[in-house]
């Protein structure tokens, strides 16, 4: 809600990506944003069949405050059209007519098809996986050899009133969690003898996935990069 005032008293648009979220979990027009980002790859598709980007746009910004010239002068390969004279759909009617021209960001029938079968299940999915992270992350914050685990329903977190703030239906399913001997090895091991877990990068699967950040997805950091990151040779995710 901050960042939307501020946002709004200085006519900059708030762009969200809810692709961890997912719109069950978050509303970010609700709290001020005037566009949303998906990566429909992960939880929206849910299977891990298809590679995708959407954008929402709200029809909430004024892109003819004056801070935006490719909404407000003439374009003249489209005949001089000036985009925020479209009112609310300025910024959508440029992105197609543009973006989707001159990039080629349109899905396939057959990814958009299968993005639409897994909306079909995504709030029952998300449901089942915000309840398993819930039963994980009471079992390694009370485990002798965790010394930290990276969750705002906890209520150590330092998010915790925020996350009661903005996500009454839980916040999502992926953390990081610490062991207490910071040692790569060990944490590497840890990861090769889970039995349901599978070694993988990507997220939002109909898998259970686990990773070690340092050695693999953050691998080109240097020591206090990771740290900067919050990330150390005993963290996984």
């Amino acid at each position: 809600d901050t960042v939307g005032a501020i946002a709004k008293k200085h006519g900059i648009p708030v762009i969200v990506d809810t692709t961890f979220t997912t719109p069950v979990t978050f509303k970010p027009f609700v709290h001020g944003a005037n566009v949303i980002v998906h990566s429909p790859t992960q939880f929206i598709g849910g299977h891990g069949t298809s590679i995708g980007g959407v954008i929402v746009d709200g029809g909430n910004f004024d892109w003819a405050n004056g801070k935006f010239p490719d909404f407000t002068q003439a374009d003249e390969i489209y005949n001089g059209i000036k985009f925020a004279e479209l009112g609310e759909i300025a910024f959508v009617t440029r992105i197609r007519a543009i973006l989707l021209r001159d990039d080629g960001a349109a899905l396939s029938p057959f990814h958009s098809w299968l993005f639409f079968q897994g909306l079909e299940t995504l709030s029952r999915r998300v449901e089942r996986h915000n309840a398993n992270t819930k039963k994980i992350v009471d079992f390694l914050d009370k485990h002798p050899k965790v010394e930290l685990v990276n969750h705002p329903l906890l209520e150590s977190n330092a998010y915790h009133a925020l996350y009661q703030k903005y996500y009454p239906k839980d916040a999502g399913s992926i953390f990081t969690f610490e062991l207490k001997d910071k040692d790569e090895k060990k944490a590497r091991d840890l990861i090769d003898h889970l039995e349901i877990f599978s070694l993988l990068a990507n997220v939002g699967d109909t898998k259970s996935l686990a990773i070690h950040p340092a050695s693999t997805t953050h691998q080109q950091l240097n020591d206090e990069e990771l740290a900067s990151a919050g990330i150390s040779k005993g963290t996984i995710r």
